[in-house]
């Protein structure tokens, strides 16, 4: 049969990174292994990056995001169109190596495909709804005007588990808005998380130094990404703990942060039970789990509450676990044994909590990698429902009414997505709106992600919003500018 002379030339030289406009290794003297989690094998071999190579990062960064703000904003969108365009040709590139490195299986590897590619589209309309405003003054001849303007150097850290988007969501608007942008990618994802997508703006014509990324120990480079005094706004996603840590040694840059999540989703007494429990099973088990805003507990009311735990552990039985190569794979590996060692000691410890298992099993595949799914019974406080699990682990929680089930909703110090099932789409609302969240989904999973809406959480879920206005809100700042047009009578 004859080769596809079609598609492109596969890119190459991941074992280098693109800092300051040069492809090279890092210079800490220590290589990192990026192995797949499914098989152990060897993707690539990285020199890891020190604080000397981020200094020239945000040093070209601050000199080339100078130009690039001054360029046309079809400049700036036609990069965004081109990088949306190369996305399509690579299609089968770019799902492979998000199969091959973070452990997606098909259905979660095309979601990341989608929704990255959605994030070229939107941040090509950037550039031009950044908008200023001509505001009334009570000075005689003075015309009062707030421009918005890129804010200059931006750094972004992303996490492991959906590394392409995670990262882009951030990366897309910033460079849209005129920004220059210092990425790190989580050591568990760097192809996918940072230097295929970097690839992809060099391809799309984004010019040399706007867009760094580094690979480097947190020891090395984790702490002066932060507080380095070049980057006026710091994007992070990850977990609670970290972001913390962030916010003390960010001084006054400005934060945009999305963390932890313990994702409820209430299954009011006048559901339709069988469309909640494919939501649900939807909800709690793509990616292994593995997403911040994925369902941790599922809150059942009483009168359902037993009806619903069967059909949804029948159904949990069913999935299949295993090779994330394989088209009919559901739950692949997770990410790493340091994870799959914390998500196991996390079960252990709701059962003694007491917690009753009603499905579970033992790791499995060539190097143990992949868990099987786990349904838990319990309460709120139980370790798998006081804490964010991060793998294929529920519990499910039965509340007496109504009041009691948003009460459990509450009870946590997260607040990024949840979602509420009934029949009543006016009741369904009314939930909504007391649920102390980010995000509420009537009738649907928390899995929902939007790139032209508001995302983001409450409480110790993050601060600031990823998305449309918003993102545009946190990569931009506003300069008053007035003139005064007619001399004024100063008091003195």
């Amino acid at each position: 049969m004859a080769s596809d002379t079609s598609a492109p030339t596969p890119y190459d030289g991941f074992d280098r990174m693109p800092i300051a406009g040069t492809w090279r290794a890092g210079r800490a003297g220590k290589t990192a292994t990026d192995t797949n989690p499914y098989t152990g094998e060897t993707l690539t071999e990285i020199p890891l990056a020190n604080s000397d190579d981020l200094d020239e990062a945000y040093a070209k960064a601050k000199e080339a995001q100078r130009d690039w703000a001054a360029r046309l904003p079809s400049d700036r969108a036609d990069v965004m169109r081109r990088a949306a365009r190369i996305m399509e040709a690579r299609k089968d590139e770019v799902v492979r190596w998000h199969i091959e490195e973070s452990g997606a299986a098909a259905p979660a590897a095309e979601f990341e495909y989608a929704i990255t590619l959605r994030d070229f589209h939107e941040a090509s309309s950037y550039p031009y709804r950044v908008e200023g405003r001509i505001l009334p003054a009570d000075i005689e001849g003075k015309e009062s005007r707030v421009y918005r303007r890129p804010v200059g150097v931006v750094a972004v850290i992303s996490p492991w588990n959906v590394p392409m988007h995670l990262s882009n969501r951030s990366v897309a608007p910033a460079l849209a808005t005129g920004n220059a942008v210092v990425l790190k990618p989580a050591g568990d994802t760097p192809v996918t998380g940072g230097l295929l997508l970097a690839k992809i703006y060099e391809e799309a014509g984004l010019p040399e130094g706007l867009l760094s990324v580094l690979i480097g120990a947190g020891r090395d480079i984790g702490d002066a990404i932060v507080s380095h005094p070049t980057p006026r706004v710091v994007s992070f996603t990850g977990s609670t703990p970290v972001g913390k840590g962030i916010a003390e040694k960010a001084g006054l840059k400005k934060l945009s942060l999305e963390l932890g999540g313990n994702g409820p989703l209430v299954v009011l007494d006048d559901a339709d039970l069988g469309y909640a429990v494919d939501a649900a099973i939807f909800g709690k088990f793509f990616h292994q789990g593995q997403v911040c805003m994925i369902t941790n507990r599922i809150v059942v009311d009483d009168s359902v509450h037993d009806a619903f735990v069967e059909r949804f552990v029948e159904r949990a039985r069913g999935l299949k676990a295993g090779d994330p190569r394989e088209d009919d794979t559901v739950i692949g590996p997770i990410i790493n044994s340091s994870q799959l060692e914390g998500i196991q000691e996390k079960i252990a410890e709701a059962r003694k909590d007491g917690a009753r298992q009603v499905l579970g099993g033992d790791p499995s595949g060539p190097i143990g990698s992949v868990l099987p799914p786990h349904v838990l019974l319990g309460d709120n406080t139980v370790a798998s429902a006081r804490q964010e699990m991060f793998g294929p682990v529920v519990t499910i929680i039965r509340a007496r009414d109504e009041a009691d089930a948003l009460a459990i909703a509450n009870d946590t110090e997260y607040g990024l997505s949840s979602a509420v099932f009934t029949e009543d789409t006016l009741r369904g609302v009314n939930f909504a709106l007391r649920v102390e969240a980010g995000m509420t989904h009537v009738n649907d999973s928390p899995l929902n992600d939007e790139n032209n809406t508001a995302f983001g959480g409450e409480k110790d879920s993050g601060l600031g919003r990823f998305g449309g206005e918003w993102a545009i809100e946190e990569f931009t700042t506003d300069h008053w500018v007035s003139v005064q047009h007619t001399k004024r009578k100063f008091p003195f």
